[in-house]
């Protein structure tokens, strides 16, 4: 039995403290649910045998649950179960390969999958002391992104900080500040021609507001980001430009099996073909899309010279880049089939949802282009990658 994607749906990307920055991320997320139930108006919705969502910050609002609370405030009945997942950037396409999975094995037809990241009200938090009535202070650790509360057995090199980690990444692969700009203005480019030609207009419903993603920009040029300052190293070559902006933002996808297709009133638009995970050391986490991706190729039963279209989430250009190199080594046939329609330099990265946003945006890049196989993958803090292998329907038959 195989699993397919019927609907997608997801919110605009706020920037951090942006125009969704008064919206609960628990309410962000039952806007989508509620989104992609209003495109299959034929869903009984009891008969949703699970809700599995990713999350990365389930510190706060989210109640640690999201996946539950999200179901239950939009309306989903309460005898469907709902779990939440957490595997930090990589949470809503792990989200979607569980899943499917549950599909594959016969437990389910019908799993509404996803994620949500409010990085923007992702609280502080305080440790409890180990005893009581300390006479020293306690500081508040945001929950927002990277390393917290750290345990002092971890090795040091595991535990640098993101952009530290892709400087290194720059260091091993030798990719410039130049390739890094010109790959960062190539995602806003793309991203805006995207969203003026009305690709995203079906993709992508409004919330508060806010109607396309909000950091987008269309005037972006490779002079304009040299004259940024290295975030991470006083001579590094990673800027606020050339990495994804902390965002806010929800991601939804309706699964399936075949014979779901008469309980959801669609046709199934893409197959899940294969699925691919892969770790490395931590520091080395940009990289581990490339194994997990050469993974689900060969669970599907392809190589990368069949490939017609990929979604790479763009935590950083370094990383993105390194990792197309690689498969245009191992194949694919031209880097200008990555990220057609833009990346998360341009879109936003809220970390939970960024991998049904790829996932989403990959099933209908290969409709548009008639391609039959596609890749969606991302890389995962503390040296993790996922990726998913779709056949297009259309295609296929």
């Amino acid at each position: 039995m195989s699993a397919y994607v019927y609907a997608t749906v997801r919110s605009p990307f706020g920037r951090f403290n942006g125009a969704l920055a008064g919206v609960r991320p628990d309410d962000l997320a039952a806007r989508v649910i509620e989104a992609v139930l209003d495109r299959t108006p034929d869903l009984d919705r009891a008969a949703i045998d699970e809700v599995v969502w990713g999350n990365a910050n389930g510190a706060g609002e989210e109640n640690r649950n999201v996946g539950r609370m999200a179901a239950l405030l939009a309306g989903v009945p309460t005898s469907v179960p709902g779990t939440t997942v957490n595997r930090l950037c990589g949470s809503s396409l792990d989200a979607a390969m569980i899943g499917s999975r549950q599909i594959e094995t016969g437990d389910s037809e019908v799993v509404l999958v996803g994620g949500v990241e409010s990085m923007t009200r992702a609280p502080w938090v305080l440790p409890k002391p180990a005893r009581a009535f300390p006479a020293g202070d306690l500081t508040a650790v945001s929950t927002t992104l990277g390393w917290r509360l750290v345990n002092p057995r971890m090795p040091k090199e595991w535990t640098v900080s993101l952009g530290e980690a892709n400087e290194q990444l720059r260091d091993t692969y030798d990719i410039s500040r130049e390739r890094q700009d010109e790959f960062a203005v190539r995602s806003h480019r793309l991203a805006a021609q995207a969203w003026d030609d009305g690709f995203y207009d079906d993709l992508v419903t409004p919330v508060a507001g806010l109607t396309r993603d909000e950091g987008v920009r269309p005037d972006s040029s490779v002079d304009k980001l040299a004259a940024l300052t290295p975030s991470f190293r006083p001579d590094g070559t990673i800027t606020a430009g050339n990495a994804s902006p902390l965002s806010d933002g929800a991601s939804a996808v309706l699964l399936g099996s075949e014979r779901a297709a008469s309980l959801i009133g669609l046709e199934p638009v893409a197959r899940i073909a294969g699925r691919g995970a892969f770790a490395l050391d931590p520091q080395a986490f940009g990289y581990a899309p490339v194994e997990a991706a050469d993974r689900a190729l060969a669970r599907a039963g392809i190589d990368w010279a069949q490939v017609g279209a990929v979604e790479l989430n763009e935590a950083f250009a370094v990383q993105s880049l390194v990792c197309v190199d690689a498969w245009v080594s191992q194949g694919l046939k031209d880097p200008e089939l990555v990220n057609q329609k833009g990346g998360a330099i341009a879109l936003g990265h809220p970390l939970g949802a960024s991998g049904g946003r790829v996932l989403g945006t990959l099933a209908k890049v290969l409709r548009e282009r008639g391609e039959r196989w596609g890749v969606a993958a991302i890389c995962i803090g503390v040296g993790q990658g996922l990726a998913v292998v779709l056949e297009n329907t259309e295609v296929a038959r």
